[in-house]
């Protein structure tokens, strides 16, 4: 069996295409193509040219495999700043070996070194293997939440009234 040479680093502004085709990818897996909106414009907007937003990209012998997108979030309670994984994704074939463990270890060190006191991220409940690998690595959902989303029409209505 091969060793696989693991590398996380974030991404670099010409990696936009191959951000968007991680997402795309994502949403295949999610069952939710058709949601994709996203575009290389976008991406860039977003991670680099108003920094909102940071992206990584995980790379098995030099090569890309998986992307995660985070940004800051902030605990009021705790007056301290967290980090929101707003996606994780890990090509099917290269998952079980080790990538998304990484990403997770390189996203943790990120808020350590940044003042930060917690990640935090979604997952389909119907995502088992995920579910799965969360609770392996210590995490634990919190239940005494239900989220809630304003988008759309509604968000229009909202915002007009």
């Amino acid at each position: 069996m091969t060793s696989l040479n693991i590398n996380i680093r974030f991404a670099k502004e010409t990696e936009c295409a191959l951000l968007v085709d991680f997402i795309k990818e994502l949403a295949i897996y999610e069952k939710r193509l058709a949601s994709v909106k996203a575009t290389e414009e976008n991406i860039y907007d977003i991670v680099f040219k108003r920094n909102i937003g940071q992206a990584i990209i995980a790379e098995a012998n030099n090569e890309p495999v998986g992307f995660a997108l985070f940004f800051y979030n902030i605990s009021t309670f705790e007056g301290k700043c967290g980090i929101y994984i707003e996606d994780m994704y890990v090509k099917e074939k290269m998952r079980n070996k080790s990538i998304g463990k990484s990403m997770f270890s390189f996203i943790a060190r990120y808020a350590i070194n940044n003042g930060c006191s917690r990640l935090e991220w979604t997952v389909l409940k119907w995502n088992k293997p995920s579910i799965n690998f969360y609770k392996k690595i210590g995490a634990e959902p919190k239940n005494e939440w239900d989220i809630y989303k304003l988008s759309g029409n509604a968000l229009e209505r909202l915002a007009w009234k």
